[in-house]
């Protein structure tokens, strides 16, 4: 039987993406992981492989058009198995289209199992949907003729279990936005220009309208001393090599870094997430830091973030940077993280709260450097200081928690030698 080529979920906020490039046409013969196409979605750019190896039939794809997730693309005709459509067919209707069915009405889907009970669905789709209590009549297909692939139950939510008989708490759904009528009745129709949302913008949005419905934020502020932090990255970089593979420039970022991976490394309470099962302890500290691109920003992951030098973050984390910006991150280099850092000191913001990333359960808020007049030992001394506001999720991290976490950040910090260790 022929392969589907279907439009894959990279992200897990994935719906949809576009085609920026195909490496082969239709007819033409191609192997097993050889390269497919490019895809673009809301976060990244990357290379989708051949899932198998014969001939590539039936291209159903235009290049820039929004596709759905599981749409499929084309079949791949393994070699001596007989073509169904011919080469000559008319081209596939804009996505999301109905397909008009041919004038014998017989069935040109490559593959025709799955049919009883009235409900196209390829045998794996029934035995998913059975796993996990999904009713298939609910669902629309977006195979060929409507069939329904595993595509299709990736996005599916299970049937409603009956109510159990202990007690939960009701939690109201968040009050709708403003309508756009409503907004669009405020302006003079000529005031303004529209600027469409994109994909990025669409997913950052319903993040944090989630995020700040569903998850009890609360703020810890707290002043930190970079005297012998800024006189140890002096040290540092002009001892660092300049060239080749060991070279470095260490940042107060850098820094910033490394001393929320160890604070976490310290007050484990505060690696966990929230989940409706219990609480979910993270065994490693795997710290995500916010990068502004173009529409948007990104977090990549800085894994096991606790047990890396601050020159290997620093690398890291400048090599990171750079692929966001250029959405060249894997999926798996920014999904994750158990917790965030956002940075906007070099924009001269001295104090900000961020909102937290699910499932994070906590995000550092990092403000610019400036001279103020601190008293040490009841003297009046002028030091760089920098204001750090810890978001926390209440479901996960207490206040005592939180302040804990947020005074070993603070002890790294003003004490850098200890992250030399």
């Amino acid at each position: 039987m022929p392969t589907e080529i279907i439009l894959p979920r990279v992200d897990m906020d994935m719906a949809s993406g576009k085609i920026a490039k195909w490496y082969v046409k239709d007819g033409d013969a191609i192997v097993k992981g050889a390269l497919l196409f490019d895809l673009e979605t809301s976060k990244a750019a990357m290379e989708i492989e051949a899932p198998a190896s014969g001939t590539l039939r039936v291209v159903n794809a235009t290049i820039g058009e929004e596709i759905a997730v599981g749409q499929v693309l084309g079949w791949i005709y393994a070699p001596g198995e007989k073509v169904e459509v011919a080469a000559s067919a008319k081209p596939a209707a804009a996505v999301g289209a109905p397909t008009a069915a041919p004038a014998n009405k017989k069935d040109i889907s490559p593959r025709t199992n799955g049919a009883a009970n009235g409900l196209r669905a390829t045998p794996l789709a029934r035995r998913l949907a059975r796993e996990r209590g999904i009713e298939l009549g609910s669902l629309t297909g977006s195979g060929p003729n409507g069939r329904i692939n595993r595509a299709d139950l990736e996005t599916a939510q299970p049937a409603p279990k009956p109510a159990a008989a202990t007690t939960s708490v009701a939690i109201s759904a968040p009050p709708e936005a403003m309508a756009d009528e409503r907004v669009f009745a405020l302006y003079e129709p000529d005031s303004y220009d529209m600027a469409p949302h994109d994909s990025m913008r669409k997913t950052i949005a319903k993040r944090l309208v989630e995020s700040k419905a569903t998850v009890p934020h609360f703020y810890l502020t707290i002043d930190c001393n970079l005297e012998k932090l800024l006189a140890a990255r002096e040290e540092l970089n002009v001892r660092a090599p300049k060239q080749g593979t060991g070279a470095y420039k260490l940042s107060v970022n850098d820094f910033v870094i490394k001393a929320m991976a160890l604070a976490l490394r310290d007050v484990p309470m505060a690696n966990a997430t929230w989940t409706s099962q219990g609480m979910m302890r993270h065994k490693r500290v795997d710290v995500g830091v916010a990068v502004a691109v173009e529409g948007g920003l990104l977090t990549p992951i800085l894994r096991h973030a606790d047990l890396k030098s601050l020159s290997e973050l620093s690398n890291e984390m400048k090599d990171l940077a750079a692929r966001a910006r250029a959405k060249k991150l894997a999926p798996r280099e920014y999904q994750g993280g158990t917790t965030s850092i956002s940075n906007l000191g070099m924009f001269g913001i001295k104090h900000f709260d961020a909102v937290i990333n699910p499932p994070q359960a906590t995000i550092l808020a990092v403000g610019a450097a400036d001279d103020r007049t601190i008293v040490v030992n009841r003297k009046q001394e002028v030091a760089t200081m920098m204001t750090c506001t810890l978001s926390c999720d209440h479901r996960v991290v207490d206040g005592a928690i939180g302040a804990a976490l947020l005074n070993a950040f603070k002890g790294y910090i003003e004490s850098p030698v200890r992250m030399l260790v």
